[in-house]
């Protein structure tokens, strides 16, 4: 496993590589300073299994970067850090392609947590932005520790959404694009873009991303679907 850290703090990059050697013992973790020597160590390593993207780069601007990164390395998962976790930059974030969002104040729990999820095909949202503040998020809980402090979670069942809504939902959380759902479920691509509409009415939201965060505001229990 290939990881590429970009940051301009150097304690916070020693700090990173800290967590992705506890995660993956085995990874090699690249490093660079800024957005310039990042795409440099991109055309060098274009087999990156992940990037970890600071939003204050010195000669970047964050989500300028990050659109930029999207636009021309479509295949490499990108996750943000960021000292701000505002309801507004997790969305942006997302929106632009990013399969999470980590403060830099998360404990170190948290952002094995966080990065456990990415690894596993999911999206990472903190849970304050869920819920509309700024502070630094709890470290996440496992799934039945959720349940019996959170009470019952949500069932996609209840918002009214099919059986293969949810399939289609299940994969919207772990960030793929329709002709990936296509190939997953066999589907052809107008079928998935009426589920996406049904789904999106379902939840009320506008796009996506609103969508992937309101499902974690319900906490709905998806179905892992393979692919």
């Amino acid at each position: 496993m290939k990881i590429l850290v970009v940051d301009d703090h150097a304690l916070i990059r020693e700090a990173l590589h800290g967590v992705l050697k506890e995660l993956k013992d085995d990874a090699t973790v690249l490093e660079a300073a800024d957005f310039g020597h990042a795409m440099d160590l991109l055309q060098q390593h274009p087999d990156l299994d992940l990037l970890l993207l600071d939003l204050g780069l010195p000669d970047k601007n964050g989500f300028d970067a990050l659109a930029e990164l999207r636009d021309h390395h479509r295949a490499i998962p990108i996750v943000v850090l960021a000292a701000f976790n505002e309801r507004a930059n997790v969305v942006k974030a997302l929106d632009l392609g990013a399969l999470g969002f980590i403060p830099k104040s998360a404990p170190r729990a948290v952002m094995l947590g966080a990065l456990n999820l990415v690894f596993s095909g999911g999206i990472y949202i903190p849970p304050d932005a869920l819920e509309g503040r700024g502070a630094a998020p709890a470290a996440p809980q496992p799934r039945a520790e959720r349940a019996a402090t959170n009470g019952p979670r949500s069932r996609p069942a209840d918002l009214g959404l099919t059986e293969r809504q949810v399939a289609v939902l299940a994969l919207m959380m772990r960030g793929k694009s329709n002709k990936a759902i296509c190939r997953v479920l066999d589907l052809a691509e107008p079928t998935v873009k009426n589920h996406v509409t049904g789904i999106l009415k379902a939840l009320n939201v506008t796009n996506r991303t609103e969508a992937v965060i309101k499902v974690g505001e319900l906490g709905c229990e998806l179905p892992e679907i393979g692919g």
